[in-house]
């Protein structure tokens, strides 16, 4: 039996319906493009730090520079404040989206795995890779 974390060599319970294989396959990519999506986010956490780090510095060269309104705009304005709203950062968002969506989606993603395919990962990926490898030996 395979597990949620090793392939398995054999294939699936031969009586999976070929509508049951599409759904199973639609589930794992859309697992994948939510993981995507949390990419995407640790990008924009990332960046939204680098550009506050950029601000920081600017405060400090506006006030180093005589620019005191200048710097304090940065630093009662824009430093403090959030990227939703006034009180969550970018750290806030991607850990929502981590505890929310992210997990019910991989939940989902393996239950669906362990009633469908006995929790045997990439079955459609598997099943076309030895449809190509038989092809290809028929030469």
């Amino acid at each position: 039996m395979a597990t949620d974390d090793s392939p398995a060599e054999s294939e699936p319970d031969p009586t999976l319906t070929e509508t049951e294989l599409e759904a199973l396959h639609e589930v794992e990519l859309g697992l994948e493009w939510v993981q995507r999506a949390q990419g995407c986010l640790i990008e924009f956490h990332h960046a939204t730090g680098h550009g506050m780090d950029h601000l920081f510095e600017a405060e400090h060269l506006l006030r180093e520079s005589g620019h005191d309104a200048l710097a304090d705009a940065i630093r009662t304005d824009l430093l403090p404040h959030g990227v939703v709203d006034e009180d969550r950062w970018s750290y806030d968002v991607l850990e929502n989206f981590q505890e929310t969506l992210l997990a019910e989606t991989t939940t989902l993603e393996r239950r669906v795995r362990r009633n469908l395919a006995d929790g045997e990962r990439h079955v459609c990926e598997r099943r076309q890779e030895r449809e190509w490898k038989d092809r290809g030996n028929r030469r």
